[in-house]
């Protein structure tokens, strides 16, 4: 959860770690001004994700209605909502402790239109279906007026089921893919029983969505047979932890992985594919990683924290920053810090 919870989410972060107790709460922005009804909406998802307001929203209205269940460490939400634009920076990211996964359920509509990561050119955009984000990435969303289910998991149980819990960041799977069916009709049970369910029974309703979501995105990553899946997923993390214990050496190259780590280069290039490739895995968790250092160390020159992380100049580092969050290097420290100070005063 955040490291401050919002006195109205106070009970359901409570409920959300304990075994013993559902706690449900609900809004909607109808009997609201229509001048008041979007702001009271961006307030009431603050705590996950921004909203960022149009004049027409302001000035129209907007329709917005959420039931929230929390227990057993999840956290189910049932929404409704006119079209709108979610945003969770990487200032944002990089400035909150939020870290666990959302699979979000498109039950009406279509998931409209996420950026903010890398995906392959053949990936589906604006379809019917199930898209997973893990809130320790950035990401955008131009979503339609639709009806989603929300399910936030624990990275721990994510992490644990699919090994590469990040590589599903943004991925979607479009309705009539294998297991799709089987988890829309489980969660929209689940969304119409929920309120009705004992604590024991909520949770394991929760957990079975879980484990079938799982299933979901494991079939979607083309992995065929147990000890298939379970060897790629080690070498994956292998790959994954190497790259992170030498993101400041300036000889870290896709060569020098595969070398170092004996591997195949055919292989591990097409197992990152869907992340761009393993160039593109290797610059994008570098600029993950500056982000966060701009935050924790505002003693240090950008060009300091560049080259650390082996950027070739300055310039070179700007450019990449803006390409990957829309935002300078010094534009991102300068509006985390003001997130801090407003964090600060509540």
């Amino acid at each position: 959860m955040n490291q401050r919870t919002p006195p109205h989410h106070a009970a359901a972060a409570a409920a959300a770690n304990s075994r013993s107790a559902t706690s449900t709460s609900r809004f909607s922005t109808h009997g609201l001004a229509p001048d008041e009804q979007f702001l009271a909406w961006r307030r009431r998802v603050g705590h996950v994700v921004d909203a960022p307001p149009s004049k027409a929203q302001i000035a129209g209205g907007f329709r917005g209605e959420i039931d929230l269940y929390a227990v057993g460490g999840m956290v189910f939400t049932d929404c409704r909502t006119d079209s709108m634009l979610l945003e969770r920076s990487v200032a944002r990211v990089s400035t909150d402790s939020r870290r666990d996964y959302v699979f979000q359920l498109f039950v009406e509509g279509e998931i409209g239109h996420v950026t903010g990561m890398h995906k392959k050119r053949s990936a589906p955009d604006s379809v019917a279906g199930i898209v997973a984000f893990d809130l320790n990435q950035p990401f955008r969303a131009e979503r339609p007026d639709c009806r989603l289910l929300s399910l936030f998991v624990p990275a721990a149980v994510v992490d644990e089921a699919l090994r590469d819990g990040p590589a599903i960041h943004g991925r979607i799977v479009p309705q009539g893919s294998p297991l799709t069916g089987v988890v829309l009709d489980h969660m929209t049970a689940l969304a119409r029983d929920i309120a009705r369910l004992d604590p024991a029974s909520a949770i394991h309703a929760l957990q079975a969505g879980t484990q079938l979501l799982m299933a979901t995105f494991r079939k979607e990553a083309r992995l065929s047979g147990a000890g298939r899946a379970a060897l790629q997923a080690a070498v994956m993390g292998r790959i994954r932890r190497y790259i992170e214990a030498n993101l400041h050496q300036g000889d870290l190259t896709p060569t020098s992985v595969v070398q170092a780590l004996h591997l195949k280069r055919a292989t591990i290039y097409r197992w990152f594919e869907h992340e761009g490739g393993l160039g593109a895995y290797i610059r994008n968790r570098r600029l993950r990683e500056a982000a966060d250092e701009l935050v924790r160390y505002p003693h240090l020159q950008v060009a300091e924290i560049a080259f650390g992380l082996g950027f070739q100049s300055a310039s070179d580092f700007t450019r990449a920053f803006r390409r990957a969050f829309g935002m300078s290097p010094q534009d991102m420290r300068a509006h985390a810090f003001v997130l801090q100070q407003s964090r600060g005063a509540t």
